[in-house]
């Protein structure tokens, strides 16, 4: 009788203990996707670290993975958008390296103090509107903060309208969701392609200071070094990678650090820094949990197992996080004074975040004006009841209920 393979809970209600139990299974283990999809789910940080680098590990789908080149992958598979894209995630080689020398040009340590100025204005836009709510109203701060921040700033990267951004999320968020249906899933796919091309065809028309039309002026001048499809893929990614990531981090930070009092207090009282605090909330709650996908370009033995070559993989970024091997008995502990916070949640190789830095920057403007502006946020229910998004691949909540200010018992009682 054919073994088994566990099946990767779709609704993400227990990703930590899911990766305990797959972490404990091996460093590389079979799991089944929606669909009855059969992937490697990679759970060791040593391992995931050395085959993030590894020439035999690709991410490109239309080269290296056969279920999907010979049509046996639904074209209404419910994770199709993860891997039918064509863009600097999802190539390999030479054409990857391409891809990220073209796009690489937006994403400098200049342009990253360049926008800060932006950052600031919307974090300041945003905590303005926040202030004005009523003493003892429970607050959603993932809606009213953790949500529009990163999503403004890269709609105004790209030069997408906020009609178009408001639009354009939606689809976003049933992407990330991994309970969808089939005709969701072709949904999903015909959502974002539409308001990417929709936005290229402005941008076409109406050329403006943004990254579209930088794309767009490389596309036009030489049509050999980036494909129309490359095009709108690499735009799509670069607006789901930075607005999806970015949602998700703030909602974790925030909430571990209301819950961590103590570890708050060891930022405003200056013995850590905001460095330390997104540091060890990357390690400990990867707002990815589970990246699609990756594929063995040949056999590939890992010593206790060995990958089929043009099987798909899945690095498991909540098990690496805490792995025991790394970070001991303490692995499961927030504590930003930890000497050692070495996490992958960046990603690690050729195919490291080309966003990384604006992310940090972006993290350390919200959470300090927040935390400034708002010195007695607290949560509005224990953290226990907070909601865990319905994915396997993102790590975050439905929802932050919070106090901006201080509440008496009464007006607690009341809300």
């Amino acid at each position: 009788m054919e073994k088994r393979c566990p099946f990767l809970d779709p609704t993400g209600q227990d990703i930590h203990g899911q990766a305990d139990a797959l972490r404990a299974q091996g460093s590389a283990v079979q799991v089944e996707l929606p669909g009855g999809v059969r992937v490697w789910s990679v759970n060791s940080y040593e391992v995931s670290k050395r085959l993030l680098t590894d020439a035999r590990v690709s991410k490109s789908a239309r080269n290296h993975w056969p279920a999907f080149i010979n049509g046996e992958i639904r074209p209404d598979w419910e994770l199709i958008s993860w891997v039918a894209m064509d863009n600097v995630s999802t190539t390999y080689g030479a054409d990857h390296r391409r891809l990220r020398r073209l796009i690489g040009k937006a994403f400098t340590p200049r342009r990253t103090e360049e926008i800060r100025p932006r950052v600031v204005e919307l974090t300041t836009m945003l905590l303005d509107a926040l202030s004005a709510v009523p003493p003892g109203e429970v607050v959603d701060l993932k809606e009213r903060f953790a949500y529009p921040l990163p999503g403004m700033l890269v709609a105004d990267l790209i030069g997408m309208s906020e009609e178009a951004r408001v639009a354009t999320a939606k689809v976003l968020d049933m992407m990330a969701q991994t309970t969808i249906s089939p005709e969701q899933a072709q949904e999903v796919l015909l959502g974002w392609r539409t308001a990417i091309a929709d936005l290229i065809a402005l941008k076409r028309a109406q050329p403006g200071e943004d990254i579209t039309s930088d794309l767009i002026a490389a596309r036009d001048e030489d049509g050999s070094r980036l494909s129309e499809q490359e095009l709108a893929d690499t735009i799509f990614a670069i607006l789901g990678a930075g607005s999806e990531t970015t949602i998700n981090f703030f909602d974790l930070a925030i909430t571990q650090l209301l819950s961590h009092p103590e570890q708050l207090e060891l930022v405003k009282s200056g013995k850590a820094g905001w460095d330390d605090v997104i540091d060890e909330v990357l390690r400990l709650e990867s707002p990815i949990a589970n990246l699609p996908l990756r594929y063995a370009v040949e056999d590939i033995d890992l010593g206790d197992v060995t990958i089929p070559k043009g099987d798909p993989l899945l690095v498991n970024y909540a098990a690496i996080g805490r792995d025991p091997a790394v970070h001991g008995e303490s692995r499961c502990v927030f504590d930003i004074t930890r000497p050692d916070k070495g996490h992958l949640s960046f990603g690690h190789g050729p195919h490291f975040c080309l966003g990384a830095g604006i992310a940090v920057m972006v993290a350390t403007v919200g959470l300090s004006s927040l935390f400034e502006r708002f010195p007695d946020l607290s949560l509005a229910v224990p953290v226990e009841e907070i909601q865990p998004l319905p994915t396997f691949i993102f790590n975050g909540h439905r929802s932050l209920p919070v106090h901006l200010t201080k509440v008496d018992s009464g007006v607690a009682q009341a809300a």
